[in-house]
């Protein structure tokens, strides 16, 4: 497969390899209007993220936060669920990520996409910096060929750390209420402590203001901090399909965004574990939902440890690890595809 072709998949509103959609070769004022084009995107992105992952997140976070013995695995807490609460359980909190997860995705992707601008404008394509050719593995002599070369790995890598702390401050509160919503087993809802995502936003509100909705930040930012394996490897998968395959640009977006979310689990899962209990923890007050346990990111992973051991972070890997690949397939081929598509 070409080179033009890969780099419209890393850089998809690239047209003939010339990595135009950086900013490389030519002022930055020609690219300013396709900013738009990845946060267009990242909304379609996000629909279909939601659609095929929700129930595997549900199972997941209910793995994670409930007692050693209230599941048997990940199976039999899928039957339970079911059998008790219907298909419907399985998508218990799926609005507020129906609607986070539009602009979730649209700020992360949009973000991403104008972050690799940045650093390649203002540091990768500097003739200061010493890039080096992925292909031939030697030092860029000029500055000419620096300029020519697209972003780097590392620079991809990077670039998904600033879009992953950017779009923390939309994913916490999200996340948050999701998680809250999804611990709630009780199948009459007139047991439940929240009848929706909304009662649930006002309720923590009124109890504990903008800091109790916004409880987990820092653990989200830490979480998201492993973006930097995500879009590392996605850049990696890309460019060996396109270099070593006759895969079409659909296909290598599917294949390198379903393989890439599968390294981003591996590495992050943990820190998502601990997340998740600081997210379900109770916050007490004249909320009424119980004591508050783990005022620290620390406690949390101290009580985890204490009760399971090093396997108490993996809790809930395994639904994880299957809704990650179809899941992020989907979610970046309707990115990539949505990117392609859309007018310069």
């Amino acid at each position: 497969m070409s080179s033009s072709v890969q780099s419209a998949i890393v850089n998809p509103d690239t047209k003939d390899g010339s990595n135009e959609a950086l900013g490389q070769g030519q002022p930055a004022r020609s690219v300013q209007h396709k900013n738009y084009k990845g946060f267009v995107a990242g909304v379609f992105s996000g629909i279909a993220k939601l659609s095929v992952g929700h129930p595997f997140d549900t199972i997941k976070v209910r793995l994670q936060t409930s007692e050693k013995t209230q599941f048997k695995g990940p199976l039999d807490c899928l039957l339970q669920t079911v059998r008790k609460e219907g298909v419907r359980g399985l998508y218990k909190g799926a609005t507020p990520p129906l609607v986070g997860w539009m602009f979730m995705d649209s700020i992360m992707l949009g973000s991403l996409t104008f972050y690799r601008r940045i650093l390649n404008d203002n540091w990768f394509s500097n003739p200061s910096f010493l890039v080096f050719n992925r292909a031939s593995k030697r030092k860029l002599d000029t500055a000419s060929e620096q300029v020519a070369t697209k972003l780097p790995t590392f620079g991809h890598a990077i670039a998904g750390v600033m879009a992953g702390a950017t779009v923390s401050f939309i994913a916490a509160p999200v996340e948050h209420i999701k998680a809250r919503l999804q611990i709630q087993y009780a199948v009459d809802k007139s047991q439940r402590l929240y009848s929706g995502p909304i009662d649930c936003i006002r309720r923590i509100f009124r109890a504990h203001g903008v800091p109790g909705v916004y409880h987990g930040l820092s653990a989200t930012l830490l979480f998201r901090s492993f973006f930097f394996f995500w879009w590392g490897s996605y850049d990696l998968f890309t460019h060996f399909f396109s270099t070593s395959t006759n895969l079409s640009t659909p296909a290598i977006n599917f294949w390198a965004g379903g393989l890439s979310a599968q390294v981003f689990w591996l590495t992050s899962y943990p820190s998502d574990v601990i997340k998740q209990r600081i997210m379900t923890d109770p916050l007490g007050g004249s909320l009424g939902d119980g004591e508050r346990q783990f005022p620290r990111w620390k406690d949390a992973a101290r009580e985890i440890w204490r009760r399971d051991g090093p396997q108490g972070f993996w809790r809930g890997f395994v639904p994880c690890f299957l809704r990650a690949f179809p899941a992020n397939a989907m979610a970046l081929l309707a990115f990539e595809g949505v990117m392609r598509a859309l007018p310069e």
